[in-house]
């Protein structure tokens, strides 16, 4: 149940809410599907199909969004504005304008959508009152910027930051490979982004090849930065890191899963146990990497 990708956030007040208030706030934007004439809805799914929508487990919290999307294709779109744009034209003589068509567009897409099909999509947000973080399972900016709005819908008095560090991770990272030296726990693996901020963005990518120090160091000079950079952090977990601060394809380390997991009677001991075992290791994680880039940025210090 680890979390693929980790973009962290900061409450500026220590968290006071408990799992059973938390719960009954998260059930006014519980999800439900969405109606016919909806193309998305977007709620609060239990973590673990029980009805609880919040799993809290040693004073960690788990919560769980759900949005289902319709998928209506564009070229299906298309296809019967076509139609009924011709119909139009043989009716009243003359081809629709634009803003008939975009009223077309809308009555074609209506008369669709109770036959379109729903995709679900499910994002785990992490809650650590113990060190004051909050942590989507989200790959882009954009969903996560989603979801932080659904808490701020759903949670009374909710407020947020971003987490925030005293050295950007652009500016670490080149720092890191210029030097040929990353800070003491973490490696560089084989993937590397290298970006020049100037407007061509020029860009030179490593992906499973080993890292030729003195060659990225060229690059470096010419003015490109590192975007990205894959590193493992104590031999336990490897991850990219972006230089917009969000670790992708976090992976544990094979000993971790096989051998550090307590061992379980259940599907539901074996979940806790591993949720467990999750925030243990990325709680030490995530403060070894704000460490790395020089501590929080000020007024983010607890």
């Amino acid at each position: 149940m680890w979390f693929r990708n980790l973009q962290v956030y900061r409450f500026p007040a220590p968290w006071k809410i408990s799992a059973s208030n938390l719960e009954e706030q998260l059930g006014r934007h519980a999800f439900r599907a969405a109606s016919g004439y909806e193309m998305q809805s977007r709620g609060w799914m239990s973590p673990r199909d029980d009805g609880g929508l919040v799993h809290s487990v040693n004073g960690q919290m788990l919560i769980t969004t759900c949005t289902e999307k319709k998928l209506l294709p564009a070229s299906v779109i298309k296809e019967g504005i076509k139609t009924k744009a011709v119909d139009a034209e043989q009716q009243q003589g003359y081809k629709p304008g634009r803003k008939q068509l975009r009223e077309i567009k809308e009555q074609v897409t209506d008369e669709l959508l109770p036959r379109a099909f729903n995709v679900r999509r499910h994002s785990g947000v992490w809650i650590d009152p113990a060190n004051g973080w909050l942590v989507i399972d989200a790959g882009s900016t954009g969903k996560a910027e989603d979801i932080v709005t659904l808490l701020y819908k759903s949670i009374d008095d909710f407020t947020l930051d971003r987490l925030d560090t005293s050295v950007s991770p652009g500016a670490a990272m080149t720092a890191w490979l210029a030097n040929d030296d990353v800070p003491h726990g973490f490696s560089i693996d084989q993937e590397t982004e290298l970006q020049s901020p100037v407007e061509e963005k020029a860009t030179v990518r490593f992906v499973r090849h080993a890292l030729d120090p003195k060659e990225v160091q060229r690059h470096i000079a010419a003015g490109k930065q590192c975007t990205r950079l894959a590193l493992t952090w104590a031999d336990r977990v490897s991850f990219v890191l972006t230089e917009s601060l969000i670790l992708k394809r976090i992976v544990p380390v094979d000993v971790i899963v096989e051998g550090e997991a307590a061992p379980a009677q259940n599907d539901d001991e074996r979940f806790d146990a591993d949720f467990t075992l999750m925030t243990g290791e990325l709680q030490r994680l995530i403060a070894d990497l704000v460490m790395a880039l020089g501590g929080l940025q000020d007024g983010q210090q607890k």
